[in-house]
Parts: C-alpha cells; structure tokens; sequence
C-alpha cells in the first residue's frame, strides 16, 4: 500500500535528522506536531544533497549529486520515488506549494561546492542564499501554511536568520572547510593569515543578520516560534562563545555547545517564549 510505503518514508526523514543533528532534532521535537512530518522532509533532502558534496570522497560527487537532482525533480513531478528521502521531499513540496525556485538554487549551492575552493563577495553570497537562505523559506512555506501574505511578511527575516545560522557554521568550521576540505568561504579573507580583525568584521555582519532574524521569529505561529526561537537561542549561545574565542582557536579546533548547555536552553527558551519575552 502506497500508505505504508509514505509512513517509511517519513520515518526515514526523522531517522536521518535524528542521527545526523541533535540540535535541530531539539527545534523540531518543539514545534506542534502537525509541523513535525513537513521539517524532518526538507532536513532529510538537505542532509542527503550536503552529504554527497562534503563526504563521498571516494565516488563521483558530481555524478551522484547530478542523478539525486534529477531524481528530486522528477519525483516532485511524478509524485513518488522509490528513495524514501526525496518521496517524503515531494509530498511536503506538493502539499505546502513550496517554490520549486527555492529547490532550484539550493541545489545550484550544492554544485558550487564540487568546484568551488575560494569565494569572492559575488560567490560568497550566492551560497549563502541557496545553502542557507532558502532552506529557511522552505520552512517558512511549511509555517505559514498556505499564508501568502504572512509568507511575504516575514520572507526577509527568515533569509537573514539562515544566513546567521550558516554565517556561524562557517566559522566554527573554519579548520574542517578548509584543512579537511579545501574551501574558504568568506571573501577577501586569506584563512592562513586569519586574525581578529578579520573575525570582527564576519561578527559584525552576523550579529545584524540574527537582529533581523528575530524580527521575523516574533511574528511566527505559535506552533513553530518556540522551535525556530530555540534554534536562534542554540545558535546564538554558540555565536558568542565564538565571539570569546581568539581567531587562532578557531583555526585549531570546532567550538562547540555542549548537551547540558542545549538542555538548559530548551528550558529557558521555553519560559520566555511563554511568557512573551522574545
């Protein structure tokens, strides 16, 4: 039954989200669950196009990354695919209209990273607004439920929060991109002579993107504003811990946020997104 087969399909999400990230898994367990079924599908197809770039060393990226796009396309087209990651993608893209541009740029980001080893300012961020920016749209299409107008309203929030989000990860991967990878994302920015003043000037631009992002989380449904609330709080415990850290830190090790930290994030997001102080 096609039923039985969707159920697997949508467990895979979960499963894939489980294991590849506890802290999104935290933001996702938070949101009502009507919400839960729609994110674990965009997370899993998002895992699954990054994994091929960033970990399949030993296969043809290109060409697997090539077939999963051609398969994510068709699969929204026809409606199913025998990959349990892309048929749960497409039900959530068919039932919650998400923008078939927005699928088509964050792939575009993917193919970036088969070639890419340096970026200028033009690259930079054209790589944020497919790896980063439009993932949260595909949210947002999820949150406002058919909403266009509210879809509209907070659209330039939810693209300054992602870039943060993705901003952060860029430098608390700095060593892994670019010792274990090969790539150098921020522009203008020679990493072996990486130092403070160059992570100010990355600070300074993060720390507007996460100003304008909780504009927009104010104003979500309140069945998805505590997670996306608590995923800024996660991120933005982890941005400051980078702030405190000397740039030659971040070229020597991954700061992290601990479990016990995140735990104790959950608890505090939750009181103040009750009790309206966000």
């Amino acid at each position: 039954m096609k039923e039985l087969f969707d159920m697997i399909s949508k467990k895979s999400s979960k499963l894939t989200t489980l294991t590849y990230s506890t802290s999104f898994s935290m933001g996702i367990r938070v949101f009502n669950k009507r919400f839960h079924d729609p994110i674990y599908a965009i997370y899993g197809f998002v895992r699954f196009a990054d994994e091929i770039v960033d970990s399949f060393h030993d296969f043809d990226k290109k060409k697997l990354l090539e077939n999963f796009k051609r398969d994510t396309y068709a699969a929204i087209d026809d409606k199913i695919s025998l990959n349990p990651i892309l048929n749960n993608f497409q039900w959530a893209v068919n039932t919650y209209k998400i923008d078939h541009d927005t699928i088509h740029t964050f792939l575009r980001s993917m193919e970036m990273d088969l070639h890419k080893e340096t970026y200028d300012r033009k690259a930079y961020e054209a790589y944020i607004l497919g790896s980063a920016e439009v993932v949260g749209l595909m949210c947002l299409r999820v949150f406002c439920e058919g909403d266009k107008q509210h879809y509209e309203e907070l659209k330039p929030s939810a693209m300054r929060l992602g870039a943060a989000f993705q901003k952060i990860n860029f430098l608390r991967d700095l060593q892994q991109d670019y010792k274990g990878l090969g790539r150098s994302y921020f522009p203008g920015i020679d990493i072996t002579a990486f130092d403070q003043s160059a992570k100010a000037k990355i600070e300074q631009e993060i720390e507007a993107d996460f100003n304008a992002g909780l504009e927009g989380i104010r104003k979500l449904p309140d069945g998805a504003r505590f997670g996306v609330y608590l995923a800024y709080i996660y991120f933005y415990t982890l941005f400051k811990k980078i702030k405190k850290s000397n740039a030659e830190r971040l070229l020597r090790e991954r700061v992290r946020v601990s479990d016990t930290e995140k735990y104790a994030l959950l608890f505090s997001s939750f009181l103040r997104t009750k009790l309206r102080m966000i």
